[in-house]
């Protein structure tokens, strides 16, 4: 109930400042005061667009309300074609279609809740005529496995030139599976101020995540043949199911700010048109100064409770054999100063050109606990509910190291770990015009553990005309030599400790994507090499491979649609040179087939049945302590070669969006081996709601 109401009281926290905008613009039902009929309120679309890194150079971008795929955003076997997970909606995974992975954090923990998480790439800021509210709620399963998705995005302009917004995300299941509960509640704000000469934009997000870790099921025949070890009864329930841990889990909190400001100065050029009473001067912005400031705050804490499964489970353990209390926080801080030449000032201005030098301090602090305190302030909030019946309690305290025992012999590790690093940079960038777009990006690190540190990527869009519409061909590709996170390097807890004197690790990949619109093809090709990198071995600790590991991938994107049929099917191929290193299946297929059309000419509507299927591979471990996928050993077990379908209805009236989703429709129909890695099966069949409001016009 407290759930519930929690969802409601938000709803209408969203919902109030638009309704209260309609009332103000005299939206109405069609007639005036005097019973003549009015005419209808229309509005300019609104804009949104990204920011990049750490400049804040702007890239178009869209406002999400479309019906397609709209019921994707509620499986987690559908985060791409080939997911490997934990198993529930909000838990860790990684993508193993290999292009598609983002590049790795600072902080280690964040790369298997990626998917979910805020970051700079996903950032959007809003240019809006009307206030705008977009509003989802998600739910499913029964008592036992519920899963609820509350997400909001509101966006509104003071006037031209200030724009606000605010965003919230909350995600919460009790797991299909025992002890598989997640939640995380994320929000964040962002605004903008542009002027003639002053630009200014900034963003702060938070998130807290909570997993439940269960170390997978004991044993995989409860879902491949469960007769077998219940004496012939072929039924049980996934709650029933015992697993390996049933009294850990993972917070993850986080926190990013980040504010750009612009000062720009040009010529004032008369843009008055012929008839004009009025003069119109516009300035023309030529130079622009640029100071950005980015924090960053990260908190992980990893805790089991039940002592007879530390040994079972965990091969080392180095300071508490009762209990684990792992803690870990980084703080990073960095200013950026540039300048810029803008693009188009003048006719001969065919590019733009910009210049900074970025300063980071950042703090690494690793302790571990064998007592317990209740009164430590510094302990983050959370949300009241506790995810599961077997959720842990909070437990605050003291992360002050004491009681130890020595740290390994040879090791020598500082808990506590501060850092100063110094980039410069540029961008080369043409993004004016339809013929031809480029984008080159470079930076060089000069002090701390980043001297020597290089990344250099660059994007280039041409178009041409080829029948009856214009053919688009794109490249991208990137060289870096960087040295591994800190925490790959030196890190230490309860049940794993490392020291590690890694080189920097030098990859290189160049990829291609051709965008066929009559046709509706996409052909996207690629090919990448990596020397030296950094993997969790067997005994899911971060080994540095000495020689090179190539990867290449193609995929073809098709769509065919007669009538009110479509079909729709992506096929990716990837090859890894060293299995053992990087293991990835070899070919993963998405399939949707669906029918598109409109009922009583108001309501449209898709209904259909889509399909995922990837090829056997060596699955990768998971390591709950750690957050991390590794490598398996001799005798690896593989995942894959069975396809997870889904049944679904969209619709979409006017400015809202609702589906109906029956995940994993063929549960048992082809197999009963649907593990997304080993001894983490997929979750099963279950029916699935959704609805989106779109407030905006």
């Amino acid at each position: 109930m407290t759930r519930h109401i929690y969802i409601l009281s938000l709803l209408l926290a969203f919902a109030f400042p638009v309704f209260a905008q309609m009332n103000q613009t005299g939206i109405s039902s069609g007639k005036s005061k005097d019973g003549t009929a009015e005419k209808k309120e229309t509005y300019k679309p609104g804009n949104a667009w990204k920011i990049t890194y750490p400049l804040g150079t702007h890239e178009e971008s869209t406002i999400d309300t479309l019906l397609y795929n709209y019921q994707r955003n509620f499986i987690p076997a559908l985060n791409s074609d080939a997911w490997a997970g934990t198993g529930s909606f909000a838990a860790e995974g990684i993508n193993m279609i290999y292009f598609q992975r983002p590049e790795p954090g600072q902080f280690m923990f964040t790369d298997a809740l990626s998917h979910y998480l805020p970051s700079f790439s996903k950032e959007k800021f809003y240019n809006v005529y009307v206030p705008m509210t977009l509003l989802d709620y998600n739910f499913g399963g029964n008592r036992d496995n519920h899963t609820d998705r509350l997400k909001g995005v509101f966006a509104g302009n003071v006037n031209r030139k200030i724009g606000l917004g605010a965003n919230i995300d909350y995600l919460y299941t009790k797991g299909a599976y025992n002890s598989d509960a997640a939640k995380n509640l994320i929000y964040g704000i962002q605004g903008y101020f542009n002027s003639n000469h002053y630009e200014m934009q900034a963003f702060f997000n938070h998130y807290n995540s909570v997993n439940q870790e269960n170390g997978g099921i004991t044993d995989d025949l409860y879902i491949t043949d469960p007769a077998q070890l219940q004496g012939g009864v072929s039924q049980i329930e996934p709650k029933s199911i015992p697993t390996r841990l049933n009294g850990a889990q993972n917070r993850v909190i986080g926190t990013r700010a980040y504010m750009s400001h612009a000062y720009k100065i040009g010529f004032w050029r008369d843009d008055t048109q012929p008839g004009d009473t009025t003069e119109r001067m516009t300035l023309v912005p030529v130079t622009k100064f640029i100071y950005s400031l980015d924090y960053r705050y990260n908190h992980h804490i990893f805790k089991n409770t039940r002592a007879e499964e530390e040994e079972a489970f965990w091969k080392n353990t180095y300071f508490n054999t009762e209990s684990t209390f792992d803690d870990t926080r980084y703080t990073s801080v960095t200013n950026t100063f540039g300048i810029s030449m803008i693009e188009g000032f003048q006719k001969w201005a065919k590019f733009g050109l910009s210049a900074y030098a970025s300063y980071e301090y950042d703090r690494f602090n690793q302790s571990y606990r064998v007592q317990e305190n209740q009164d430590n302030p510094e302990q983050p909030s959370v949300p009241d509910e506790n995810p599961g019946d077997q959720q842990p309690e909070d437990d605050s305290g003291d992360t002050g190291n004491r009681g130890l025992t020595p740290l390994p012999a040879g090791v020598s590790l500082d808990p506590v770990h501060t850092r100063n690093r110094l980039w410069v940079g540029g961008r080369l960038e043409k993004m004016k015009g339809s013929l031809l777009k480029y984008a080159v990006n470079a930076k060089f690190g000069l002090l701390g553990d980043a001297a020597g540190d290089l990344d250099i990527n660059g994007y280039v869009e041409t178009k041409f005309k080829l029948g009856k519409d214009s053919v688009r061909i794109s490249a991208e590709g990137f060289f870096r030599n960087q040295t591994p996170s800190y925490l790959l390097r030196h890190y230490i807890s309860n049940h794993f400790i490392w020291d590690n004197d890694f080189g920097k690790t030098r990859s290189f990949r160049v990829s291609g994507h051709l965008h066929i619109p009559w046709t509706k093809t996409d052909l996207r090709a690629g090919v990448e090499n990596v020397q030296n990198m950094v993997y969790f071995n067997p005994d899911c600790l971060p080994t540095q491979h000495g020689g090179s590991v190539q990867v290449f991938s193609a995929s073809i994107e098709q769509k065919l649609k007669f009538g009110i049929w479509n079909w729709n099917n992506t096929v990716t191929y990837q090859t890894s040179s060293n299995q053992d290193v990087l293991p990835l299946p070899s070919l993963a297929i998405y399939s949707n087939m669906f029918l598109d059309f409109r009922f009583v000419k108001v309501l449209r509507v898709q209904l259909g049945i889509d399909c995922d299927y990837y090829t056997l591979y060596n699955g990768l471990n998971y390591q709950p302590a750690t957050m991390s996928f590794g490598v398996q050993g001799n005798d690896p077990i593989k995942v894959g070669n069975f396809p997870i379908a889904n049944a679904y209805l969209t619709a979409k009236l006017y400015k809202v969006r609702f589906f109906v989703l029956w995940s994993h429709v063929n549960q048992g129909l082809f197999g009963s081996k649907y593990f997304a890695l080993p001894h983490y099966p997929i979750d099963p069949r279950q029916l699935r709601f959704g609805l989106s409001i779109d407030f905006a016009n």
